[in-house]
């Protein structure tokens, strides 16, 4: 593979961590971030979710959901969602405390508000290499359903990518020819490291 891909969402839970596994899995130079302030997951109510520091291991959450309400926790998905998770790293990753990760040749983001979050941290940083990267948005909604299709989307979107000699050259018909298929709108933007 030839470009190093960054998948982000706003927890590094959901529709960041489904893309990166399967990416993951098909050989991709892949990693996955968030850009919140915290780790929010689903708790007994909307107003009681689980708030968690970016940093706390998969495995760790798993145990003390696990404990607080097995039952309910699988049910809603998110014990099977933390074992994924935790197959793939060991903890969520802010965005935002990525330098030391080295650059990206593509950042795709499933969130309007994450895709925003992105272009403004990437335009804070010195752009002491000048080196190009390509951010898109495909939107996806934070469900485990909208996540397994928006996961094959973000694969299908980068091998298109991986197919080509230079993205910078064929980003235009590359999108058109995606939302045409597809029948989604992305956004794009190009910044620099």
């Amino acid at each position: 593979m030839k470009f190093r891909y960054a998948m982000v969402c706003s927890s590094n839970q959901n529709r960041s961590m489904e893309a990166h596994s399967l990416l993951k899995r098909q050989g991709f130079d892949v990693s996955s971030y968030g850009t919140g302030s915290h780790v929010k997951l689903p708790g007994p109510s909307l107003r009681e979710p689980n708030v968690y520091d970016f940093g706390t291991p998969y495995k760790q959450m798993f145990d003390d959901l696990r404990r607080k309400d097995p039952d309910l926790y699988k049910r809603n998905g998110i014990l099977p969602m933390l074992k994924r998770n935790s197959s793939v790293k060991l903890a969520p990753q802010r965005w935002q405390e990525n330098a030391a990760d080295g650059s990206f040749d593509v950042v795709l983001s499933f969130e309007e508000k994450v895709f925003d979050m992105v272009i403004e941290d990437l335009h804070n940083r010195d752009q002491a290499l000048m080196k190009s990267v390509l951010v898109i948005n495909l939107e996806v909604k934070d469900n485990h359903e909208e996540a397994a299709i928006g996961g094959r989307l973000a694969l299908d979107l980068c091998q298109e990518i991986e197919a080509v000699e230079s993205w910078e050259d064929s980003i235009d018909e590359i999108i058109a020819a995606f939302e045409t298929k597809h029948r989604r709108k992305l956004l794009y933007s190009i910044s620099f490291y």
